[in-house]
């Protein structure tokens, strides 16, 4: 699975890395990123977690 931050939809809430820190991280402006897209398996259930937390549908995990 791969998991990609849609930049231009996030506002920067942190959801997203409060909930996977191993996959999203939160750069020096506050928003989101992905450092490496590649979901291992036991991340998989977070990550999809994350996605569903984020009020602006900003992560896309598939």
């Amino acid at each position: 699975m791969k998991a990609t931050v849609l930049k231009d939809k996030c506002c920067g809430y942190g959801i997203c890395a409060e909930i996977c820190p191993s996959i999203f991280k939160v750069d020096d402006q506050g928003f989101a990123y992905v450092e490496d897209s590649e979901v291992s398996d036991d991340l998989v259930e977070a990550a999809q977690e994350a996605s569903e937390s984020c009020p602006e549908s900003a992560i896309v995990v598939e």
